[in-house]
């Protein structure tokens, strides 16, 4: 799994497009390529992949990782008939793995990538090494935020959407990252606002999704003690806040916990390298573990302040 690829350098990160069961699905990757062994970083909602180039990069100077742009979002297809659920999702996940004959994953999930990864991990443990959570989990007992309230409203969610202008995303998102975002990131946000196929699979998702029930199944189905565990979150994130960072305990008894005192929602984008060190340290020892190799930790200094609750 390991290459010859020094741990301070970015690896090229190549786009890819491969059908899965009749959608053209879009993905980065990085590393070596048939690898069966992956880190998989799944998007939520805004998405979509790009969000996870940076990492994508270094993760592939020392493994293979595949960030694809699920089905709504991004690159790939946003057809009518596609099932805009976490089960629909999950299945989708499950068939792009095996397309890429990726038979081992260390998952990273974001937002919805949450509930759209965690549930394929329960469908399929024996397939999962580890597992890294930025700011989502297992969300038991989570209120709706606001914008999610509004999209699962009848007719207001639509004109929500489709009124959205880049200055307007750009104040309602200074809410969700104190630090603001990359204009490119805002960008792509709001081209997504824009197209009616990604509108439509946005609204269909979250008026489909019973988040109760849905943490209340993969706590009760997941197995908390079995993969190692990170759980990295944004201290000043009000979609979903801190509180549920601990809270993962509930369901990965043994996780690790990092808050981000200075990022939002979208550590990724507002702390990239905050992320990082906790993310790819993570991944090396468990990568290392499976394969039996070590292998080398980074060499970046911390950027911002990083808190580490006990274990």
């Amino acid at each position: 799994m390991t290459s010859g690829i020094g741990t301070d350098r970015l690896a090229p990160v190549g786009r890819s497009a491969v059908d899965v069961d009749g959608v053209r699905t879009s993905y980065l990757q990085a590393g070596p390529p048939e690898a069966e062994e992956a880190v998989v970083l799944v998007h939520g909602n805004p998405g979509p992949a790009e969000d996870w180039r940076r990492l994508v990069s270094r993760v592939g100077a020392f493994a293979r990782a595949v960030a694809p742009d699920m089905p709504g979002y991004g690159e790939s297809d946003k057809p009518d008939r596609f099932v805009y659920t976490v089960d629909g999702y999950a299945r989708h996940l499950d068939a792009l793995l095996d397309r890429l004959a990726v038979r081992r994953a260390h998952l990273v999930l974001h937002d919805f990538g949450g509930p759209w990864g965690l549930t394929w991990a329960a469908d399929h443990p024996d397939r999962v090494a580890s597992v890294v959570l930025v700011n989502v989990g297992v969300l038991r007992d989570y209120p709706w935020h606001s914008l999610a309230r509004i999209w699962r409203t009848s007719g207001l969610g639509e004109v929500s959407l489709r009124t959205t202008t880049l200055r307007g995303l750009r104040l309602a998102m200074r809410q969700g990252s104190p630090r603001g975002l990359p204009l490119e990131a805002l960008e792509r946000m709001h081209r997504a606002s824009r197209d009616p196929a990604a509108r439509r699979a946005v609204l269909r998702l979250y008026r489909a999704t019973d988040m109760a029930a849905v943490a209340d199944d993969l706590h009760r189905r997941l197995p908390g003690d079995r993969w190692p565990v990170l759980v990295v979150w944004g201290a000043r994130d009000p979609y979903v806040p801190v509180r549920w960072a601990d809270r993962q305990r509930e369901t990965f008894p043994r996780a690790e916990v990092r808050v981000l005192a200075d990022s939002g929602h979208w550590p990724m984008l507002d702390s990239p390298v905050a992320l990082e060190l906790p993310v790819l340290a993570f991944l090396r020892a468990s990568i290392g573990a499976a394969s039996g190799t070590a292998v080398p930790g980074p060499r970046d200094p911390v950027a911002g302040p990083v808190r580490t609750t006990p274990r």
